[in-house]
């Protein structure tokens, strides 16, 4: 329940302005057509964007790629071009390489409550700062997690998903892991 928890919370972050959240070393696996600007593992869905309720403009994770078993700091900014009402929810399914973890759906008025906001969210600029606790006992593997975030009229709000393989040695050059 901590990891689902974690991972609605760091999703939630990107959702609102606008994770992944997984630990050990790793290495995080995005194409650079779909990524959501700014330091995280975080992509664009394959869909078409240009109705989003929500515009992503960035996501930074601090520490990225994020640790298990410390605090990770999300910071993410967007706009919001329609006022987010009582009834959106958040379809998310995370896997852990086949094998699915979760595929729930949550919603969004209450996910939000974990980066600190309430719904409604009114049209306009939106900037969030939230510190989450990785579990330390997450294991290693490749995580996909999927999360789709529609409004209460069926609108499409934004679709964001990441992918994260962490544990082995780092595939960056001078860490010392060969």
């Amino acid at each position: 329940m901590r990891f689902s928890t974690a991972c609605v919370a760091a999703l939630s972050a990107g959702v609102a302005s606008a994770g992944s959240w997984f630990g050990g070393s790793q290495e995080v696996l995005v194409k650079d057509v779909q990524k959501v600007p700014g330091d995280s593992p975080l992509e664009f869905c394959d869909s078409d964007h240009s109705n989003d309720i929500i515009k992503i403009e960035s996501v930074d994770l601090l520490p990225n790629p994020p640790e298990s078993g410390t605090e990770l700091v999300i910071r993410a900014t967007g706009t919001v071009f329609e006022t987010i009402v009582d009834g959106a929810v958040v379809n998310l399914v995370v896997k852990y390489g086949l094998i699915r973890l979760i595929s729930t759906q949550a919603d969004l008025c209450e996910q939000i409550e974990n980066v600190d906001l309430k719904c409604p969210i009114e049209k306009g600029v939106l900037s969030i700062t939230k510190a989450v606790e990785i579990p330390k006992e997450v294991p290693p593997g490749t995580y996909n997690v999927y999360a789709e975030v529609i409004s209460v009229d069926e609108k499409p709000i934004t679709c964001l998903q990441a992918t994260v393989k962490f544990g082995g040695s780092k595939s960056i050059l001078g860490d010392g892991d060969l």
